[in-house]
């Protein structure tokens, strides 16, 4: 999804007040890890996701591996923390970070 920059300074401004749903340790992106991030996902649709893996090229890669195997969009990466974002049509309003 190609998100205009407008959007993405929208979506970061939401993304500020948020604290992370999901923390990327030691063992990577392990099937408990990717099964959270989808449920966050689903329920959520913007969620930041702590990461505590290493240095700076191991995190940007084990980053780039969990955007792309969750078919999310990578708004902002500061430090060990990601913000990313999946559109949900059917996301329920009550717990979508978007329609508060």
């Amino acid at each position: 999804m190609n998100l205009s920059q407008a959007q993405k300074k929208h979506l970061r401004s939401i993304g500020h007040a948020l604290n992370p749903v999901v923390t990327v340790a030691g063992n990577g992106l392990s099937e408990g890890v990717m099964e959270e991030l989808e449920r966050a996902l689903l329920d959520h649709e913007l969620i930041k996701v702590k990461f505590a893996v290493g240095d700076r090229d191991i995190k940007k890669a084990v980053m780039a591996e969990m955007v792309a195997a969750c078919g999310a969009d990578l708004i902002q990466s500061i430090g060990n923390i990601a913000l990313i974002y999946r559109h949900n049509p059917d996301a329920d309003p009550k717990k979508s970070n978007l329609e508060r």
